[in-house]
């Protein structure tokens, strides 16, 4: 998870690897979803699983499933 400055939302990046198709390099691409988190449990660092929901706003089209892991 990248933030959680927000109140019941966090952003959440999520980074492939891919070759780049003319340089033959690997790069990282991210993307950056808004996620709803109803009981703001999460922290910024956390590993979570989020799914499709209905829009809940503009840009926050996704919801908290899970809590997979926490930093120690």
């Amino acid at each position: 998870m990248r933030s959680s400055a927000m109140d019941k939302t966090i952003v959440v990046e999520v980074r492939d690897r891919v070759m780049h198709p003319g340089y033959k390099k690997y790069i990282t691409r991210r993307r950056r979803f808004m996620a709803h988190d109803e009981t703001n449990r999460c922290e910024v660092g956390d590993v979570v699983r989020i799914v499709s929901s209905r829009p809940l706003s503009r840009r926050k089209t996704w919801r908290l499933l899970e809590l997979v892991e926490r930093p120690s």
